[in-house]
């Protein structure tokens, strides 16, 4: 049985051969989810021949580590094959835009804190896709995410072991990040000081910064430069080996 709020879309075309599998996150400030940034998603991704998993995780009034197990146990669900789709287990990852790219980014370095709500590594995602992402709690964050997530006034202690950035190490999987640099709602720094942690772990990382586009604009299609992410993401993971040659731009 699926988990909780977990719907599949099979990859196109339809092959016999065991494909990438990829879980999407979308974001909504840990208070909703926006759907923009779910099954239109999950149907760019099986363009590419990508077996895409779309989560509604737990958000408020539940608080963490609800939306950890949540997609804790998607993850886990999506490799062991119970769902009909010939998934390559090597070769799952996630995919999650603004608290949906906090919960990414958290799932790709929990493991790093020792928490017990991420001890079994076919949990973690073979490499991530961070749109926009709240990626840090300590600082210039997301307060709504924070409030949505933690309540009020939350131990120290635990927004660090919930900020990404300070949770990086060797072992983070590899990240695709892009973000707007007039973002308002969530500053880019979320993204730069990220991808910076990544780069001095020696984690392979690309980033991309538009210089302008509001917050949340999902696939984007249609807005001046953030539309190439769509492209920009596709090559990327053609190179890793995860997206088939006729890799495209859905969102333009």
């Amino acid at each position: 049985m699926a988990p909780r709020g977990l719907t599949a879309v099979r990859a196109r075309p339809d092959a016999a051969e065991a494909r990438p599998a990829i879980l999407v996150l979308p974001g909504g400030g840990y208070a909703r989810q926006a759907d923009h940034e779910a099954e239109p998603v999950a149907e760019w991704l099986a363009s590419l021949g990508i077996h895409a998993f779309v989560l509604r995780y737990r958000v408020a009034p539940d608080r963490h580590p609800g939306p950890l197990e949540d997609a804790k146990e998607a993850m886990l669900h999506i490799r062991n094959g119970q769902h009909g789709l010939t998934v390559d287990a090597d070769r799952v990852g996630v995919l999650g835009f603004s608290a949906g790219g906090h919960l990414a980014a958290t799932l790709s370095t929990a493991a790093a804190t020792g928490s017990r709500d991420l001890d079994v590594p076919a949990a973690v995602p073979d490499l991530s896709v961070l749109c926009y992402p709240v990626a840090s709690l300590t600082h210039e964050t997301h307060e709504g995410s924070v409030a949505n997530l933690l309540g009020d006034s939350p131990p120290s202690a635990l927004l660090t072991a919930l900020s990404a950035e300070l949770n990086v190490t060797p072992g983070t999987p590899p990240a695709f990040l892009w973000h707007t640099a007039d973002d308002e709602a969530v500053p880019v720094s979320n993204s730069l000081n990220y991808a910076r942690a990544l780069i001095a772990a020696g984690v392979p990382a690309e980033l991309h910064v538009f210089p302008e586009g509001r917050h949340g604009l999902g696939l984007a299609g249609g807005e001046p430069g953030p539309a190439q992410w769509t492209s920009l993401c596709a090559a990327w993971l053609e190179r890793a080996g995860w997206a088939n040659s006729a890799a495209g731009a859905a969102g333009n």
